[in-house]
């Protein structure tokens, strides 16, 4: 029988040989792996900006030349997304209803699909209409647009139509590579708050998610779901999208826009990867993920953000169309101010604060203040003789755009810098408008800037005639220790209570006055007024022109101040003094001139003061009084 052994374990080994490499070919076959290569909040920056440590960032002539690059080395299927604001941050916006250059754009590149942001409704719903047919017009390849929970009314046919000509849909499915990739997309509710012009229907976000999800699950037989979310997060387990991860089992990966976020590496949440990779281009998401068997979370294999920046190339494809639509933005737009793209407006011996920390650290700054001071100028240029002196020209931090590295500034750089909206004449660029409000609630505003700003970075303020002193230490809502006007000449007066001040700032900041009431739970009221001091309700009827009947454009004011000075004065290459921050523990400093919300906190200090004393008292009151001593007969004494 000795013979028959060796036989016998050979072919044991062999079948268990056979066994085990049949049950690894089972598991590569169930097994699916994934690479996503995403953006969002490119913000149609089409060309390189200037970095703050030198160098350049970002622009689509360079992404496409990486999304090419990433594409031919991936080892999985890849999918190509993108979670929205495509659009509004660049000259480029200005052909955005008639030539739609960021769909065609992101189509030339190579996307799958994209979502829409709330800056896609900066041209309200008539021009995102507007660029959706230029862009089904253009018979160029564009992406796919999903867009879930915020939708045109019943009511507006043609913005309907418009939606269904290109196509926009819940969700979509792209197959790659053997996958079937389902992919839908919401918007959030800062993002709604952020659009209010919009004209859209808002359904929550978790609803719309769960309705859709089942909805893929149960029709599209898809191996992965992934969720283009404008709504934002950040790093520390806050944000609307780590409440949706949780809310809405089934999406295996969030691209999470809005936010301008930049995850270093996925945020598992529920059953979620949640992932950002910064704004304007200046990042390439990429996110392999992989799912071992049917119905098993998806994991993380590699994830990288890789840097869109001077070390790579153009795309000479991209360089060509970006150059195309350059040359439609100065024949349309810029030749109505006789101005060129790349004109050089004037030049700067310093930086200014780079646009990526505009913003995060409270108090003074010197960008904020050549704006300011710029709405002031263009001003007095639109209403000559009859200008009527400006108390407050101001600025909030979350509608600048750009910023000025030192050197020359150019037409381009100077719209970058205030490139939202458009005006109520239909054309790019919100105008500035002009209101009145009184001493009293001209307070509250420096009370916004000073007790909003560390909740909300883009509410910070800055401006031009006024001065107000904070101690961010103070209670909320009452950290403003003094403020006063500042008149032309310098010299420095305290404000009159009920004396209207007239104010000068964007359409979109003067809409956004008003939410100071519902922002600070009523205890902060802003209410803008006409010159007689009636309430506002029509902003647009506010609207400054110029003496032709042209709106007074924010851009436009900054670009002709620039031009003004040739050199950038050297009063902006440091803070002057409107804005102090005077940061005190100082008892006195806390208690100064208490407001109401600080009278609030000591009344309810003492309340509780009071109260554990009475608590005590009684405590003590209760204890049972101590007998004295028995002597040796048992007796009391």
């Amino acid at each position: 029988m000795r013979f028959l052994r060796r036989p016998l374990a050979f072919a044991l080994s062999m079948l268990i040989l056979l066994g085990f490499l049949f049950s690894q070919a089972s598991a590569a076959e169930t097994e699916k792996r994934l690479t996503i290569l995403f953006t969002h909040d490119t913000h149609d920056h089409f060309l390189p900006m200037p970095a703050e440590r030198g160098g350049e960032y970002g622009g689509y002539t360079r992404l496409a030349a990486l999304l090419k690059a990433e594409r031919a080395a991936a080892q999985t299927p890849v999918v190509t997304l993108d979670a929205g604001d495509f659009s509004m941050g660049s000259l480029f916006q200005t052909i955005y209803t008639t030539d739609a250059p960021e769909l065609r754009a992101l189509g030339a590149m190579g996307y799958d699909v994209t979502t829409l942001g709330n800056h896609e409704f900066d041209y309200r719903a008539r021009g995102l209409a507007d660029m959706l047919r230029a862009a089904a017009d253009s018979g160029d390849i564009c992406p796919a647009i999903v867009q879930a929970n915020y939708k045109p009314p019943e009511s507006d046919a043609g913005t309907w139509q418009a939606w269904e000509r290109y196509g926009i849909s819940d969700y979509t499915v792209v197959e790659r590579g053997g996958l079937r990739v389902a992919v839908f997309g919401v918007l959030g509710v800062d993002a709604d708050e952020c659009a209010p012009m919009s004209g859209m229907e808002f359904e929550p976000i978790a609803e719309a998610a769960k309705r859709v999800v089942a909805e893929i699950q149960a029709e599209a037989d898809a191996d992965f779901v992934i969720c283009l979310s404008h709504s934002g997060t950040d790093e520390k387990g806050k944000g609307e999208d780590y409440a949706l991860a949780k809310a809405v089992p089934g999406i295996d990966v969030i691209i999470s826009g809005h936010t301008h976020s930049t995850t270093q590496t996925p945020i598992q949440t529920g059953g979620a990867q949640i992932v950002s990779c910064g704004e304007y281009a200046q990042n390439l998401g990429a996110l392999t993920i992989r799912r071992g068997g049917e119905g098993e979370a998806v994991t993380v294999e590699d994830y990288r953000l890789i840097p869109v920046d001077e070390t790579v190339p153009d795309d000479p494809a991209m360089a060509a169309l970006a150059g195309t639509f350059q040359k439609r933005v100065e024949e349309t737009y810029l030749a109505d101010y006789g101005l060129g793209f790349e004109e050089v407006l004037a030049r700067t011996p310093f930086d200014f604060t780079p646009i990526r920390q505009f913003g995060q650290t409270q108090g003074e700054d010197a960008l904020g203040n050549l704006i300011a001071d710029a709405y002031i100028h263009a001003v007095k240029a639109a209403e000559g003789a009859d200008y009527v002196p400006v108390d407050f020209a101001v600025v909030a931090a979350g509608v600048v755009r750009g910023s000025f590295a030192a050197g020359e500034i150019t037409v381009s750089d100077a719209f970058q810098v205030s490139s939202l909206g458009s005006g109520g004449d239909g054309t790019p660029g919100y105008p500035l408008i002009s209101v009145y409000i009184t001493g009293r609630e001209l307070r509250d505003a420096f009370e916004v800037d000073a007790s909003v700003t560390p909740l909300m970075s883009a509410a910070q303020l800055y401006g031009a005639g006024m001065t107000w002193t904070f101690n961010p230490h103070r209670m909320l809502f009452d950290k403003v220790t003094d403020c006063a006007q500042v008149l032309e000449d310098g010299r420095t007066v305290p404000l009159e209570d009920d004396r209207l001040y007239r104010v000068v700032t964007g359409l979109y900041s003067g809409q956004m006055l008003g939410a100071v009431n519902d922002k600070s739970f009523g205890l902060l009221t802003i209410t803008p007024k006409d010159e007689q001091g009636v309430p506002v309700t029509d902003f647009e009827a506010r609207i400054l022109h110029n003496a032709d009947g042209t709106e007074v454009k924010e851009w436009y004011a900054l670009a002709s101040y620039l031009q003004s000075m040739g050199m950038v004065d050297a009063r902006y290459a440091a803070p002057e003094g409107r804005k102090v921050v005077n940061a005190s523990w100082n008892p006195i400093a806390l208690l100064k001139n208490p407001g109401g919300t600080t009278i609030f906190a000591l009344l309810l200090a003492l309340a509780a003061v009071l109260i554990v004393i009475l608590a005590l008292r009684r405590l003590l009151g209760r204890r049972p009084r101590s007998g004295g001593y028995r002597n040796y007969r048992g007796r009391r004494r």
